[in-house]
């Protein structure tokens, strides 16, 4: 009987999770970036009722993949949400080695284009300009960091008086550290300081959660301890959340997605880019 009313438990609580609304939304696709032949891609997803009329919060995604593959799609279930609970959620797509034979470098140039692309188009795109939030997972997690504390590797030619620095960062077992102690250092070598968000974290930074496993082998839980304790030696905020015995990516299977899904939710609602439940 005792073993009956534990399974009981377990699917309520399950079912509490299936009962987040996820609707299907087909994003909207436009040119953000040009580079000789290659042009990149936004896919905007807006909410079910969408009105021209209204201004938005926004959210901007960067997949995962080590800067050598991945695509648009892997966040398609997270910018879903956030159109349920009344954001605006862009996926972007940038350069990566598998495809344009291009480093980290050409990344974070494309992920701060991106960023201020949608901060200079945000009336067109019914957005606001002061409530442009980023995350992404893994390298992904790091274009987003990279554009909230890394200065410089901005694409030439673009107007610079427009910030490429997110409002916030929502980061999923991101790569902080590009140093040997770190994830990406083969790739970035002596360079690594140019472009990794542990070392470049300043006065100012965005606030920002973290959502990463215990048990991750691709990036070391310690980068996360000493990212929180830096951003709170310059007075920012950094909500880490540590999931006990989880590897990376875990965030992509249930009940994790659900628990970081709602975790985010939270955190945006304490920022005010969603209202309450």
């Amino acid at each position: 009987m005792k073993t009956i009313f534990k399974l009981f438990i377990f699917c309520l609580c399950l079912s509490g999770f299936a009962q987040i609304n996820i609707p299907k939304i087909k994003p909207e696709v436009l040119v953000y970036k040009t580079i000789d032949t290659t042009s990149l891609h936004l896919y905007i997803y807006k909410p079910e009722n969408f009105d021209s009329k209204k201004t938005y919060n926004c959210m901007v995604f960067f997949h995962g993949g080590g800067w050598n593959g991945g695509n648009y799609k892997a966040f398609q279930r997270q910018s879903s949400y956030l159109t349920s609970r009344g954001m605006i959620a862009i996926s972007v797509e940038y350069r990566i080695f598998n495809e344009h034979k291009t480093s980290p470098f050409e990344a974070v140039n494309d992920a701060k284009s991106a960023i201020r692309y949608v901060r200079q188009n945000a009336k067109k795109l019914h957005i606001d300009s002061n409530m442009i939030a980023s995350g992404g997972g893994s390298a992904g997690g790091h274009l987003a960091a990279a554009c909230g504390n890394v200065e410089g590797l901005e694409e030439l030619g673009e107007d610079l008086s427009i910030s490429s620095m997110p409002n916030a960062l929502v980061l999923f077992n991101p790569v902080y550290d590009n140093s040997k102690n770190g994830y990406g250092y083969g790739k970035v070598k002596d360079r690594y300081k140019e472009i990794s968000p542990l070392h470049n974290i300043s006065k100012g930074a965005p606030p920002t959660i973290v959502f990463f496993g215990t048990k991750d082998k691709t990036t070391p839980v310690s980068s996360s301890l000493e990212y929180e304790k830096r951003m709170k030696e310059v007075g920012s905020r950094c909500d880490l959340i540590l999931y006990e015995d989880q590897p990376h990516s875990f965030f992509n299977k249930s009940p994790y997605f659900e628990k970081t899904v709602l975790a985010m939710d939270d955190f945006l609602v304490s920022l005010d880019y969603l209202e309450k439940k």
